[in-house]
């Protein structure tokens, strides 16, 4: 069974398809955030520290951290932003940058075993990124798109997805360590992107034994009620064999899929967390009530 450890100098994250699925938060992101890139290119890390904190209070596994802001030093923002929010949460990181200098930066003040978003299949990017995600010995999410561009044939995508498995093991990289992200397409665009979407992720998982990620809002946009289609798509793209997303946690209807996922895939065991999330608290005065309050004094 696939496993991709990522770690915090705290605390150990475990992507699998035995285990529950890894909610990874996007909010730290200034792409289309205009008042938190001006923040952030000025020195300002206000935003960034509330949206760590609300993140990982809302049951983020993970954070992604970008610094993409045109103009502005991202090595140094990105550095900066790291390290802020390792002194805030223990959760893992996801260093997020489409510039190697960047991803060098924030790989060198990490503390841990980080995950790198991320590489693509052109050659070029290849040779440049992996030898990073070798020399710290990181995970690295490999986008399955090359220089032909995006195919919306899953075919195609499958076979670049493979190439990066297969050249990050000649640098030393084990296929556990290769976390694919299948790219989602917009269903409101192309009718069958999430009928494509499942039949890839489910040959990631059963001819590569990779685990996956996306970009859970991609197969909605464009669309109205999206958190619900985002919601639904992910349980089913978990049930496919979809290990994590990357996503915004705060929005709870999404949160609520991926637990009910976690329920029927059985890696909730007990449907344990379900039930301490919505089992309703016993009437005040019943014995519901007292018999708890004696189990919480005896441990």
């Amino acid at each position: 069974m696939t496993h991709t450890v990522i770690s915090s100098h705290k605390q150990e994250v475990i992507i699998g398809f035995d285990q529950p699925f890894c909610v990874i938060g996007e909010r730290i992101n200034p792409t289309g955030r205009k008042k938190l890139a001006a923040e952030m290119a000025a020195g300002d890390y206000s935003t960034v520290e509330a949206d760590t904190l609300a993140q990982v209070a809302a049951g983020a596994n993970m954070l992604d951290v970008n610094a993409g802001i045109p103009l502005a030093d991202e090595p140094a923002i990105l550095a900066e932003s790291i390290k802020l929010v390792q002194s805030l949460v223990d959760v893992p990181l996801s260093i997020d940058s489409s510039i190697v200098e960047a991803l060098e930066a924030g790989l060198a003040v990490y503390r841990g075993k980080a995950l790198v978003n991320s590489v693509t299949g052109e050659e070029e990017r290849l040779e440049v990124v992996l030898p990073l995600i070798k020399k710290y010995g990181a995970a690295v999410v490999a986008i399955s798109n090359d220089e032909t561009g995006i195919s919306e044939d899953p075919d195609v995508r499958f076979e670049v997805a493979k190439k990066i498995v297969h050249r990050a093991a000649d640098f030393g990289i084990p296929a556990c360590d290769v976390v694919v992200d299948p790219l989602v397409m917009p269903i409101g665009a192309l009718g069958q992107a999430g009928v494509a979407a499942f039949r890839l992720i489910r040959r990631l998982r059963e001819e590569l034994g990779v685990n996956t990620t996306c970009g859970a809002s991609n197969i909605s946009f464009g669309l109205p009620n999206r958190h619900a289609l985002n919601a639904h798509f992910l349980a089913m793209a978990a049930s496919n064999g979809m290990t994590s997303a990357i996503m915004n946690p705060l929005h709870e209807e999404e949160m609520t899929g991926i637990m009910a996922a976690n329920v029927l895939n059985g890696v909730d065991t007990n449907c344990a967390r379900w039930l301490r999330k919505f089992r309703a608290p016993p009437a005040a005065g019943s014995e519901e009530e007292a018999r708890r309050g004696r189990r919480r004094r005896r441990g």
